[in-house]
Protein backbone atom coordinates (compact mmCIF):
# COMPACT_ATOMS: atom_id res chain seq x y z
CA UNK A 1 0.00 0.00 0.00
CA UNK A 2 1.30 3.04 -1.00
CA UNK A 3 1.92 6.33 1.42
CA UNK A 4 -0.70 8.77 1.25
CA UNK A 5 0.71 12.22 -0.06
CA UNK A 6 -0.32 16.00 1.33
CA UNK A 7 1.38 18.93 1.33
CA UNK A 8 1.36 22.68 1.76
CA UNK A 9 1.28 25.55 -1.36
CA UNK A 10 1.94 29.09 -0.29
CA UNK A 11 4.31 31.70 -1.54
CA UNK A 12 6.40 31.84 0.58
CA UNK A 13 6.04 28.81 2.15
CA UNK A 14 10.01 28.46 3.13
CA UNK A 15 9.01 29.63 6.85
CA UNK A 16 6.34 26.97 7.43
CA UNK A 17 5.97 24.33 9.74
CA UNK A 18 2.93 22.81 8.99
CA UNK A 19 5.04 19.56 7.53
CA UNK A 20 6.81 19.22 11.25
CA UNK A 21 3.32 19.32 13.03
CA UNK A 22 1.28 17.04 10.15
CA UNK A 23 3.98 14.39 10.31
CA UNK A 24 4.27 14.48 14.16
CA UNK A 25 0.34 14.21 14.29
CA UNK A 26 0.63 10.99 11.81
CA UNK A 27 3.25 9.19 14.03
CA UNK A 28 1.05 9.67 16.62
CA UNK A 29 -2.34 8.48 15.18
CA UNK A 30 -0.14 5.61 13.34
CA UNK A 31 -1.23 7.71 9.92
CA UNK A 32 0.72 6.69 6.84
CA UNK A 33 1.46 9.56 5.36
CA UNK A 34 4.07 11.80 3.65
CA UNK A 35 3.60 16.09 4.08
CA UNK A 36 5.75 18.57 2.07
CA UNK A 37 6.21 22.10 1.71
CA UNK A 38 5.77 23.60 -2.19
CA UNK A 39 5.99 26.73 -2.75
CA UNK A 40 4.40 27.60 -5.79
CA UNK A 41 4.95 30.68 -8.27
CA UNK A 42 2.53 33.18 -8.05
CA UNK A 43 0.69 32.44 -11.47
CA UNK A 44 1.18 29.02 -11.21
CA UNK A 45 -1.42 27.84 -8.20
CA UNK A 46 -4.44 25.95 -10.26
CA UNK A 47 -1.56 24.13 -12.73
CA UNK A 48 0.24 23.12 -9.63
CA UNK A 49 -3.03 21.60 -7.93
CA UNK A 50 -3.44 19.71 -10.60
CA UNK A 51 0.45 18.69 -10.87
CA UNK A 52 -0.20 17.78 -7.33
CA UNK A 53 -3.72 15.59 -7.70
CA UNK A 54 -1.37 13.96 -10.89
CA UNK A 55 0.89 12.76 -8.68
CA UNK A 56 -1.43 11.08 -6.53
CA UNK A 57 -1.62 13.92 -3.62
CA UNK A 58 -4.42 13.36 -1.52
CA UNK A 59 -5.12 17.08 -0.19
CA UNK A 60 -3.23 20.20 0.41
CA UNK A 61 -2.88 22.98 3.38
CA UNK A 62 -3.50 26.23 1.27
CA UNK A 63 -1.57 29.68 2.91
CA UNK A 64 -0.75 32.77 1.48
CA UNK A 65 -1.44 34.20 -1.11
CA UNK A 66 -3.45 31.70 -2.83
CA UNK A 67 -6.33 31.46 -0.49
CA UNK A 68 -8.88 32.58 -2.63
CA UNK A 69 -7.61 31.51 -5.87
CA UNK A 70 -8.44 27.60 -3.69
CA UNK A 71 -11.83 28.19 -3.47
CA UNK A 72 -12.45 29.12 -6.97
CA UNK A 73 -10.75 25.47 -8.00
CA UNK A 74 -13.71 23.66 -5.86
CA UNK A 75 -16.12 21.59 -6.90
CA UNK A 76 -17.66 21.11 -3.44
CA UNK A 77 -17.01 24.13 -1.24
CA UNK A 78 -18.48 23.92 2.69
CA UNK A 79 -20.47 25.94 4.02
CA UNK A 80 -18.06 28.20 6.15
CA UNK A 81 -15.42 28.42 3.11
CA UNK A 82 -18.37 29.62 0.79
CA UNK A 83 -19.22 32.18 3.36
CA UNK A 84 -15.17 33.02 3.29
CA UNK A 85 -14.98 32.50 -0.21
CA UNK A 86 -11.27 31.80 0.84
CA UNK A 87 -10.06 28.27 1.59
CA UNK A 88 -7.22 26.74 3.29
CA UNK A 89 -7.67 23.01 2.92
CA UNK A 90 -8.35 20.75 -0.08
CA UNK A 91 -9.44 17.45 -0.30
CA UNK A 92 -8.98 15.49 -3.98
CA UNK A 93 -10.79 12.64 -4.80
CA UNK A 94 -11.46 11.37 -8.27
CA UNK A 95 -13.07 14.29 -10.22
CA UNK A 96 -13.55 16.53 -7.17
CA UNK A 97 -11.90 19.26 -5.49
CA UNK A 98 -13.40 19.36 -2.22
CA UNK A 99 -12.73 23.24 -0.23
CA UNK A 100 -12.69 24.13 3.55
CA UNK A 101 -11.63 26.53 5.75
CA UNK A 102 -9.90 25.49 9.35
CA UNK A 103 -8.36 29.00 9.90
CA UNK A 104 -11.40 30.19 12.03
CA UNK A 105 -11.85 27.48 14.04
CA UNK A 106 -8.22 27.15 14.87
CA UNK A 107 -7.97 31.20 15.72
CA UNK A 108 -11.14 30.65 18.16
CA UNK A 109 -9.95 27.36 19.52
CA UNK A 110 -6.54 29.37 20.51
CA UNK A 111 -8.10 32.21 22.07
CA UNK A 112 -10.44 30.62 24.46
CA UNK A 113 -8.15 27.74 25.46
CA UNK A 114 -4.80 28.98 24.85
CA UNK A 115 -4.49 32.38 25.57
CA UNK A 116 -7.52 32.02 27.76
CA UNK A 117 -9.99 34.79 26.80
CA UNK A 118 -13.72 35.24 26.86
CA UNK A 119 -15.07 36.34 23.26
CA UNK A 120 -18.22 36.63 24.28
CA UNK A 121 -19.16 40.72 24.85
CA UNK A 122 -15.53 41.85 24.02
CA UNK A 123 -14.75 44.71 21.53
CA UNK A 124 -12.32 43.03 18.20
CA UNK A 125 -10.91 44.27 15.96
CA UNK A 126 -9.68 42.26 13.17
CA UNK A 127 -6.80 43.95 10.90
CA UNK A 128 -6.87 42.70 7.16
CA UNK A 129 -9.34 41.72 4.65
CA UNK A 130 -7.38 39.07 2.86
CA UNK A 131 -7.89 35.38 2.57
CA UNK A 132 -6.76 34.74 6.19
CA UNK A 133 -9.22 37.53 7.96
CA UNK A 134 -12.11 36.33 5.70
CA UNK A 135 -11.46 32.82 7.30
CA UNK A 136 -11.49 33.92 10.66
CA UNK A 137 -14.66 36.14 10.46
CA UNK A 138 -17.22 33.58 10.73
CA UNK A 139 -16.57 31.59 13.55
CA UNK A 140 -15.24 35.01 15.20
CA UNK A 141 -19.14 36.18 14.75
CA UNK A 142 -20.45 32.92 16.08
CA UNK A 143 -17.96 33.13 18.81
CA UNK A 144 -20.92 36.35 20.52
CA UNK A 145 -18.27 38.90 20.65
CA UNK A 146 -19.84 42.87 21.37
CA UNK A 147 -18.65 43.95 18.30
CA UNK A 148 -15.90 43.54 15.19
CA UNK A 149 -14.04 45.84 13.48
CA UNK A 150 -13.01 44.93 9.77
CA UNK A 151 -10.37 47.25 9.34
CA UNK A 152 -8.15 47.05 6.11
CA UNK A 153 -5.75 49.59 4.07
CA UNK A 154 -8.40 49.28 1.24
CA UNK A 155 -11.65 49.91 2.56
CA UNK A 156 -13.94 48.72 -0.02
CA UNK A 157 -12.61 45.34 0.52
CA UNK A 158 -13.39 45.61 3.96
CA UNK A 159 -16.51 46.30 3.15
CA UNK A 160 -17.43 43.24 1.10
CA UNK A 161 -16.13 41.17 4.12
CA UNK A 162 -18.17 42.74 6.19
CA UNK A 163 -21.42 42.58 4.13
CA UNK A 164 -21.52 39.04 2.98
CA UNK A 165 -20.84 37.96 7.11
CA UNK A 166 -23.88 41.10 8.00
CA UNK A 167 -26.48 38.09 8.28
CA UNK A 168 -24.71 36.35 10.21
CA UNK A 169 -23.70 39.04 12.59
CA UNK A 170 -27.52 39.80 13.17
CA UNK A 171 -28.26 36.29 13.74
CA UNK A 172 -25.46 36.25 17.10
CA UNK A 173 -26.73 39.76 17.96
CA UNK A 174 -22.46 40.97 17.10
CA UNK A 175 -22.13 44.76 15.91
CA UNK A 176 -20.31 44.64 12.82
CA UNK A 177 -17.91 47.03 10.59
CA UNK A 178 -15.62 48.15 8.44
CA UNK A 179 -13.09 50.74 8.89
CA UNK A 180 -10.13 51.69 6.84
CA UNK A 181 -6.76 51.60 9.06
CA UNK A 182 -6.40 55.14 9.32
CA UNK A 183 -8.07 57.26 12.15
CA UNK A 184 -9.27 54.34 13.89
CA UNK A 185 -10.46 56.09 17.09
CA UNK A 186 -11.84 53.27 19.26
CA UNK A 187 -10.03 51.04 21.22
CA UNK A 188 -10.84 47.68 21.78
CA UNK A 189 -9.86 44.13 23.83
CA UNK A 190 -8.92 42.41 21.85
CA UNK A 191 -6.95 43.30 18.35
CA UNK A 192 -6.11 40.53 15.09
CA UNK A 193 -3.42 41.19 12.73
CA UNK A 194 -4.50 39.40 10.16
CA UNK A 195 -2.75 41.46 7.44
CA UNK A 196 0.31 40.77 5.35
CA UNK A 197 2.45 43.59 7.16
CA UNK A 198 4.34 40.72 8.87
CA UNK A 199 5.32 38.37 6.08
CA UNK A 200 6.42 41.75 4.56
CA UNK A 201 8.11 43.43 7.33
CA UNK A 202 6.15 46.39 7.71
CA UNK A 203 5.39 48.22 10.61
CA UNK A 204 2.51 47.64 12.63
CA UNK A 205 -0.59 49.29 10.33
CA UNK A 206 -2.64 51.13 13.12
CA UNK A 207 -1.90 53.58 16.60
CA UNK A 208 -1.62 52.00 19.85
CA UNK A 209 -4.59 53.88 20.73
CA UNK A 210 -6.63 51.12 19.47
CA UNK A 211 -5.33 49.15 22.59
CA UNK A 212 -7.88 48.97 25.35
CA UNK A 213 -6.22 48.65 28.76
CA UNK A 214 -5.13 44.88 29.31
CA UNK A 215 -5.98 44.31 25.38
CA UNK A 216 -4.72 41.19 23.91
CA UNK A 217 -2.97 41.65 20.91
CA UNK A 218 -2.78 38.22 18.71
CA UNK A 219 -0.65 38.03 15.25
CA UNK A 220 -2.16 35.42 12.97
CA UNK A 221 1.80 34.69 12.07
CA UNK A 222 4.17 33.41 14.06
CA UNK A 223 8.19 33.32 14.45
CA UNK A 224 10.29 35.99 12.97
CA UNK A 225 7.63 37.38 11.35
CA UNK A 226 5.15 38.13 13.64
CA UNK A 227 7.77 39.45 16.41
CA UNK A 228 7.64 43.27 15.15
CA UNK A 229 3.59 43.21 16.34
CA UNK A 230 4.41 41.10 19.49
CA UNK A 231 7.05 43.94 20.47
CA UNK A 232 4.95 46.71 19.38
CA UNK A 233 1.83 44.95 21.45
CA UNK A 234 4.37 44.46 24.70
CA UNK A 235 6.17 47.90 24.45
CA UNK A 236 2.53 49.25 24.90
CA UNK A 237 1.19 47.37 27.60
CA UNK A 238 -0.66 44.72 25.52
CA UNK A 239 -0.64 40.93 25.96
CA UNK A 240 1.06 39.71 22.56
CA UNK A 241 0.56 36.40 21.23
CA UNK A 242 1.65 35.42 18.03
CA UNK A 243 -0.68 32.43 15.91
CA UNK A 244 1.35 29.49 16.31
CA UNK A 245 -1.31 27.66 18.49
CA UNK A 246 -4.35 28.29 15.73
CA UNK A 247 -1.70 27.07 13.15
CA UNK A 248 -1.91 23.68 15.16
CA UNK A 249 -4.88 24.06 15.91
CA UNK A 250 -6.94 24.39 12.36
CA UNK A 251 -3.98 22.06 11.04
CA UNK A 252 -5.69 19.13 13.84
CA UNK A 253 -9.00 20.50 12.21
CA UNK A 254 -8.11 19.48 8.88
CA UNK A 255 -5.99 16.64 10.15
CA UNK A 256 -8.74 15.10 11.08
CA UNK A 257 -11.16 16.11 8.18
CA UNK A 258 -8.22 13.98 6.36
CA UNK A 259 -7.83 10.86 8.27
CA UNK A 260 -10.84 10.41 10.08
CA UNK A 261 -8.69 10.84 13.56
CA UNK A 262 -8.48 13.86 15.59
CA UNK A 263 -4.76 14.31 16.55
CA UNK A 264 -3.58 15.68 19.80
CA UNK A 265 -2.72 18.91 19.66
CA UNK A 266 -2.11 20.69 22.89
CA UNK A 267 0.49 17.85 22.81
CA UNK A 268 2.17 18.86 19.88
CA UNK A 269 1.94 22.13 20.34
CA UNK A 270 4.00 22.11 23.26
CA UNK A 271 6.20 20.18 21.53
CA UNK A 272 6.20 22.36 18.49
CA UNK A 273 7.11 25.33 20.95
CA UNK A 274 10.03 23.45 22.14
CA UNK A 275 11.21 22.38 18.81
CA UNK A 276 11.39 26.30 18.07
CA UNK A 277 12.99 27.06 21.35
CA UNK A 278 9.61 29.45 22.27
Amino acid sequence: MSTDLYCVMGHPVAHSQSPWIHTRFAELTGQDMLYTKREIPLDHFPGSVQAFIDEGGHGCNVTVPFKFEAALLATHTSERAKLAQACNHLTFKPGQILADNTDGIGLVHDLLHGAGVVLAGQRVLLMGAGGGAAGVLGPLIQAKPAQICVANRTLPKAEQLVARHLPLAALHNVELSAHDLKGLEAQFDIIINGTASSLGGQGVPVSAHVLAPGALAYDMMYGAAAKPFLDWAHNHGAVPRDGLGMLVAQAAEAFALWRGVMPPAAQVLAELRVHLGH
